[in-house]
């Protein structure tokens, strides 16, 4: 990944975890950044200083990505703010922690709030921001998980947002070609307070302990790790479109069955 100059990143979710990872390493390119976020303006205020320090420069924009309103004002905010927009980053996320084997734990409405937020958010990003990224033929990726693809995860509602999320990405490559590439990232364990918190310390070690005994690489992600590959995407594949990515350690390998909460 080269020198990153006058171009611009928006990322939703961009106040922690692979979010706001994504968005220091794209600024010490030299990237503007806008950082999205919803409630945690403290946190996102930090990593806009972060970002500022590396070299790039940083705009905040608040708003709720369900809202279709919210995310077309997101984006002209960021086009008036830098002039317009090279890369768009779908990565906020939202999930409830509910074991698969509880049926009853999920109403509709949660399958309704978690895929409002991971799958039609970054559906109404991009057409938000379509004019502007094939003016500047740009670039996206969808920030999914590998729960979309095994199965297995902090829920099934969970997993069905990210299924749709990984054939969303198809359909939409084949649309916004040649002018835009998309992809998708599909992460496995990623440590940070995200999960910690959700699935609660105990079960949070037994998991981290499950995948790096049975990941051939022996880890789990670091969100840096997972930022890695996003600029990679974004930046340097330039042949590269409609493909999503396992960022698991080789765990495809091994598939197993991390703990839940109960």
């Amino acid at each position: 990944m080269g020198d990153l100059k006058g171009h611009v990143a928006l990322i939703t979710g961009g106040s922690s975890g692979i979010g706001a990872a994504t968005a220091r390493l794209l600024a010490g390119r030299g990237c503007s950044v806008a950082i999205n976020f919803s409630k945690s303006r403290a946190a996102a205020e930090k990593v806009a200083v972060d970002c500022k320090s590396a070299g790039g420069e940083a705009l905040l924009v608040q708003g709720n990505v369900a809202e279709d309103t919210d995310c077309r004002r997101i984006v002209e905010e960021t086009v008036t703010h830098f002039g317009h927009l090279d890369y768009l980053v779908n990565n906020a996320g939202t999930t409830k922690f509910v074991a698969h084997r509880n049926l009853a734990g999920l109403s509709a409405q949660d399958f309704h709030d978690i895929f409002a937020v991971n799958s039609i958010a970054p559906f109404q990003m991009v057409r938000a921001a379509e004019s502007h990224l094939r003016a500047r033929r740009g670039s996206v990726v969808n920030v999914s998980s590998i729960a979309g693809i095994y199965g297995t995860g902090s829920s099934i509602a969970y997993v069905a947002s990210k299924a749709a999320l990984n054939g969303m990405t198809l359909s939409l490559a084949r649309v916004l070609g040649p002018e835009v590439r998309i992809n998708a990232v599909c992460p496995g364990f990623v440590e940070g307070e995200w999960l910690q918190q959700g699935m609660g310390e105990a079960a949070y070690k037994a998991a981290q302990d499950t995948w790096r005994n049975a990941a051939p690489l022996g880890t789990t992600n670091k969100p840096e790790d997972v930022a890695q590959s996003i600029a990679f995407f974004l930046t340097a594949a330039v042949n590269v479109t409609g493909e999503t990515l396992l960022v698991d350690s080789g765990m495809r390998l091994a598939q197993p069955r991390a703990p839940h909460k109960a």
